[in-house]
């Protein structure tokens, strides 16, 4: 086995993964990114069909993948590999640890809201433009997003699909993968491995950058730590929507079961004050 070190990210869309990989290429030494990988020769990507893989229980298609991206990884040059995509906890956590058994983990958090307006943004452009290749036919018959889970999850299945704003759905979605974090990394006793950061804050701070860079003992290129590279960012709200979106935001709260916030009330997620809508139902019962 090699000593290459391996790190993927655990993380919705639109948490900075972007911009976590533009960080360690100013500031990691003997270090080689990808973020999103799709016209990667001989790097499988690990959105699309994968997810469903996942999602369908066909784990050795999952295992077939990742065995193909561990035989490209072996043959790039650096002692570090990190793939900062948010696909990890879609579909390659169902059998990561059997090709990757040394793995390490960076848990992105970003609060919900956020996130979910920015995916439902990103995903309605794409409808409008017709974009290509951004969808494919699940085994259920339905046209599925590639970036995105099939939306036949049990979470998903707590609401009617007709009645779920975009925005509704992507709060689900981040709600469904915060908890798939939470329980991989507990299962597999993997918290010693994973070095949280709060996104987008965190992801400006040195002291905290410095921090993670030590926690996976990696060489620096310079002796201060250097900010900077392309946000992904996403234009074009507006106030009404912004107001509209608090309200749906409320109504799935009211609506979900316990067991999908129970994760709330520990840490990371504590000490984050958005947090504390997501723990005040169960406070109040």
């Amino acid at each position: 086995m090699s000593a290459k070190l391996v790190i993927f990210t655990l993380a919705p869309a639109r948490s900075g993964t972007v911009y976590l990989r533009a960080l360690f290429e100013r500031n990691v030494r003997d270090c080689v990114t990808r973020h999103e990988p799709f016209f990667d020769w001989g790097n499988p990507t690990l959105f699309g069909p994968a997810i469903y893989d996942a999602y369908a229980g066909r784990l050795e298609r999952v295992r077939q993948r990742l065995e193909k991206k561990r035989r490209y990884v072996e043959r790039l040059p650096g002692l570090l590999y990190l793939e900062s995509s948010h696909a990890f906890l879609k579909s390659a956590y169902v059998a990561a640890l059997d090709i990757f058994p040394e793995l390490r983990l960076i848990h992105l958090v970003r609060e919900p809201m956020a996130v979910a307006r920015s995916a439902a943004w990103r995903e309605d452009w794409r409808r409008r433009l017709h974009a290509p290749f951004h969808y494919y036919r699940g085994d259920d018959g339905r046209r599925h997003f590639a970036w995105a889970l099939t939306g036949n999850e049990p979470i998903f299945r707590q609401f009617d699909h007709t009645h779920l704003t975009l925005f509704q759905w992507y709060v689900l979605e981040w709600l469904e993968l915060e908890n798939r974090a939470m329980k991989f990394l507990r299962q597999n006793q993997l918290h010693d491995r994973c070095f949280t950061l709060h996104s987008p804050a965190e992801l400006n701070a040195p002291g905290r950058l410095r921090a993670m860079f030590e926690f996976f003992g990696l060489q620096l290129l310079h002796p201060e730590v250097r900010l900077g590279g392309r946000k992904n960012r996403s234009l074009g709200y507006s106030r009404e929507r912004a107001k509209l979106e608090e309200e749906e935001y409320d109504w799935l709260l009211e609506r979900l079961p316990d067991e999908y916030l129970e994760i709330f009330t520990e840490p990371p997620y504590t000490s984050y004050p958005w947090a504390a809508q997501l723990t005040r139902r169960s406070a109040d019962c």
